[in-house]
């Protein structure tokens, strides 16, 4: 056997001996760095002759070529069985009961909006929506609150420094109602909607919060009257409080969106000193409402007159 089979059965056997990635990098760099057994053979070829090189070449590339792909295919095995192993290791029982995931729940205030729509989807009312933040025009001018109004004073509004394209003041909206403009504007009437959404207001203590939630309802239509509000306050009521002795006590008050405009009472008894709707023994408010306000519907487009 020449030196350079010897070699190459040496360098096979060593690969195929290797043990672990650590070993076979020992080999490279003993055959194939630069101080290499197999790297020493490639420096000889330049001091032959080329009669000698003709021969000689092919055998010491070829060398270098099984040795390389030797140690790429034990290197591969190796990394293989390193990763079975550790994915043996690391095996799961599927036998073993799951952890238990909690169970989520849906927020109250979510439950009471999806809620309250349900009720008012059975009375034929559609869902309309609208941005959160909103031009001071939709917000209080079209609710019959111009400038000089001052009901603007009793809404602490969230002002923001940049204008509109028609250079009218941007605000956080402070109640559902300039959704009632926009969908008359776009759909004209006849209507029946609710207008469920977040509302943000400049007051923080004890009772109030700078977000809060509100619900409004408007209907559009002709011949409407004060006994198709009472009407609809009551069916409302009975099916949010599930309970049909529910006794009402509408009180005058004042909206500018609204005329006339009346606050809404529910009756309650005390059972074991708890407030408990039904009856009459106190009153307790619960909303505000009226007759839509005959320049309201101008702004949204409509004529009062037949409105």
């Amino acid at each position: 056997m020449s030196d350079l089979d010897q070699l190459k059965a040496d360098l096979l056997a060593a690969i195929a001996a290797a043990g672990d990635a650590a070993a076979i990098e020992e080999i490279r760099v003993a055959a194939l760095g630069k101080q290499g057994s197999v790297s020493a053979l490639l420096k000889t070829l330049g001091k032959m002759t080329p009669e000698e090189r003709q021969v000689e070449g092919p055998k010491i590339h070829g060398l270098r070529e099984e040795v390389t792909a030797a140690l790429t295919v034990r290197k591969d095995a190796l990394e293989s069985a390193a990763l079975d192993a550790r994915l043996a290791a690391e095996t799961i029982d599927l036998s073993l009961p799951a952890p238990e995931t909690p169970r989520g729940s849906v927020h109250p205030v979510s439950q009471v909006m999806d809620e309250l729509a349900e009720i008012f989807a059975d009375l034929g009312f559609a869902v309309a929506s609208g941005p959160e933040i909103e031009d001071d025009w939709h917000n209080f001018t079209a609710l019959n609150m111009p400038e000089s109004h001052p009901a603007r004073a009793m809404h602490d509004t969230f002002y923001f420094p940049d204008r509109d394209a028609e250079d009218r003041e941007m605000l956080l909206r402070t109640h559902t109602s300039p959704v009632q403009i926009r969908t008359m504007l776009a759909e004209g009437a006849p209507l029946r909607i609710i207008a469920p959404g977040r509302v943000y207001r400049s007051d923080s203590d004890a009772t109030h919060t700078p977000m809060f939630h509100q619900i409004e309802a408007l209907v559009i239509d002709r011949d409407i009257h004060l006994g198709h509000l009472k009407w609809t306050l009551e069916t409302f009521l009975k099916a949010f409080f599930e309970r049909d002795d529910i006794v009402l006590r509408l009180r005058p008050s004042y909206f500018p969106f609204t005329e006339p405009s009346v606050e809404v009472d529910v009756g309650y008894t005390l059972v074991d000193g708890k407030r408990v709707v039904g009856g009459s023994e106190g009153w307790m408010e619960v909303l505000g409402s009226g007759m839509v306000n005959r320049r309201v519907i101008e702004f949204g487009g409509l004529d009062p007159d037949e409105w």
